[in-house]
């Protein structure tokens, strides 16, 4: 049984959102969601979130899941306002407390920031299976890009998150803290072991010199034929020397500080202060 994918596109972030769901039971899983945020005037919205639950009350859709494939750092997730909105479970993986345990340091959270990922309601271990109606999905760990990173396998498509890229622009960054260029390339060798014609759903895309319309859905086989990081006899000597280069070169996610800060809290803002305002804090000489 396959099943039906709808994706969900945010340019600003460009980052993919999907509903996954079994046409059987209506079950359905949300995997990396935005809440919209203007980093000028510090304001959310809901308009990327509003389009998903929209789909899903059309559909008549059971929101189950609400996965993250990882604590992001180029946006805010919407977990929360889709459960509230919907029901489900939020769940990311149980290596997530790594990353948490080393930004409450980045933004000295204090000591009611719990850093046993207990924001999250399932933390999801490298094997763990996904009941989704008639589907059983599996979580894959996929770590190199941060330690949490999870692959979601259903059926015939696995959702990669920022593993993978496009195959015209490569792989993720390992330059994070917790990133790891060697982890990563063992990683992708797990994902490259599914079978060639799995389909492979990214959480971004950028475009590229010679292609000028978004794309996010690759296959095993075209990754391993065509990736131009890590295509097959790109050796991880040779990936970790070209991933640590370009690593070097790039600039920090320009919503980083607020994404971290809110996705490690599960798509919690901060704990408002005594004013009843939330509160996002900007560390000086840290990033």
């Amino acid at each position: 049984m396959k099943p039906t994918i709808k994706a969900f596109f945010d340019e600003l972030t460009k980052t993919i959102t999907y509903v996954v769901s079994d046409d059987v039971t209506k079950e359905c899983a949300i995997i990396d969601s935005v809440l919209n945020y203007e980093h000028k005037s510090g304001r959310t919205s809901t308009a990327s979130a509003d389009a998903v639950v929209q789909y899903i009350i059309k559909n008549k859709l059971l929101t189950v899941w609400i996965l993250e494939t990882h604590v992001h750092a180029d946006h805010l997730s919407a977990a929360q306002y889709l459960k509230s909105n919907l029901g489900g479970s939020i769940a990311i993986g149980e290596h997530v407390t790594e990353v948490q345990k080393i930004f409450a340091g980045v933004f000295n959270a204090g000591h009611n920031f719990c850093i046993d990922g207990s924001q999250f309601d399932t933390l999801l271990k490298d094997g763990d299976e996904i009941k989704l109606g008639g589907l059983l999905g599996t979580a894959i760990h996929t770590p190199g890009h941060t330690p949490a990173c999870m692959t979601f396998v259903f059926a015939d498509a696995a959702f990669v998150g920022d593993t993978l890229f496009m195959p015209d622009y490569g792989t993720a960054r390992t330059d994070f803290p917790g990133g790891d260029a060697a982890t990563l390339y063992q990683s992708i060798q797990k994902i490259f072991e599914l079978p060639d014609h799995t389909r492979l759903y990214m959480c971004h895309d950028y475009l590229t010199e010679h292609r000028k319309e978004y794309a996010w859905e690759s296959t095993v086989a075209e990754e391993k034929s065509h990736n131009i990081h890590i295509h097959s006899g790109v050796s991880e000597k040779e990936f970790v020397e070209e991933r640590n280069r370009r690593d070097a070169t790039l600039p920090v996610p320009k919503l980083i500080l607020p994404s971290v800060q809110v996705n490690m809290r599960a798509g919690h803002l901060p704990p408002h202060e005594d004013d009843g305002k939330h509160y996002l804090k900007i560390p000086v000489d840290v990033i």
